[in-house]
Order: C-alpha cells, then sequence, then structure tokens
C-alpha cells in the first residue's frame, strides 16, 4: 500500500489502512463508483449535446466550433479519466470543464461574443436550458466526489 508521500497524483488513494475490508470502506468505495459513474454520464451527455450543436456553430462562428471541440474532447478525456482512474484531481477536471461551459453559456447570452449576438437574451432555447442543467448536475456530482475522496484518504 502506498503512502501519500510515496504515490503519484494520479494513483487514487487506498481505503483507510486499518479496516480496508470494513464494511464503512466497502460503502465509501460504492459511494464513490456511483458518483463515478454518474459524473461520467454527465460528461457524456455535455460531450453529445455540443456535439449535436457543432454543424450550426460551423455555419455561424467557426471559432466557437473549435471551442465545441476542445469541449468534447475534454469531456471524452476526463470521462475515461474518471471511470479508470477515478482520482480527486479528476472530479475537479470534470467540475472545472463543466463551470467553464457555464461561464462561457453565460457570456454568450449576456454580453454576447465576437461575431456571435444572436444570442444575447436567449436564454430559453431548449438545448441550452439541457446543457445548463447537466452541466450544474455535473458540478454537483463532481465535487461531491472529490469531498468523499479527500474525506476517505485521512
Amino acid at each position: 500500500m502506498t503512502t501519500p508521500a510515496t504515490r503519484s497524483p494520479d494513483e487514487p488513494m487506498q481505503p483507510p489502512a486499518a479496516h480496508p475490508g470494513s464494511t464503512a470502506a466497502r460503502l465509501i468505495d460504492q459511494h464513490l463508483l456511483t458518483r463515478r459513474i454518474t459524473v461520467a454520464l454527465s460528461l457524456a451527455v455535455i460531450g453529445a449535446i455540443h456535439i449535436l450543436d457543432l454543424p450550426g456553430k460551423f455555419a455561424e462562428t467557426p471559432y466557437l466550433a473549435f471551442a465545441y471541440i476542445g469541449i468534447i474532447i475534454a469531456a471524452a478525456v476526463l470521462i475515461e479519466r474518471v471511470l479508470v482512474v477515478g482520482s480527486r484531481i479528476d472530479f475537479l477536471g470534470a467540475a472545472a470543464l463543466s463551470a467553464a461551459v457555464i461561464v462561457g453559456f453565460v457570456i454568450n447570452r449576456t454580453v454576447g461574443m465576437p461575431m456571435a449576438m444572436g444570442d444575447i437574451g436567449n436564454w430559453l432555447e431548449p438545448l441550452g436550458l439541457l446543457s445548463l442543467v447537466v452541466e450544474f448536475f455535473a458540478i454537483w456530482q463532481a465535487l461531491v466526489a472529490a469531498l468523499v475522496y479527500h474525506r476517505r484518504a485521512r
């Protein structure tokens, strides 16, 4: 078993050393597994929403289409990281990506972006609303997972 001083940042911490097979440790691991799956599914939906909106972005505002591609790639990488490694930093990365997408959405709907002023005030677009709901959910799930992970590591 590795200690905090000898483990790499990507290596998941082990359950509490006193009783790794205890009921409490198993419950924490089950809780984290549920959060990992939930965060991964949320990231997949975020990626899918941006894939659906991508053709229109290439036609309207190509630079935003490339930002969408960045979101899609980042979501795919984070899905893999959350499911395979599942470290605290992976959960924080998922929360950060979701928060960044929300910030971009709010900027686009309030002051607009260069060559993209048509969406100012368009808060009720169905795909945009779905995206916001999923992104807030992803932030919530990822931050709770990071907190549980942090508590488990102590």
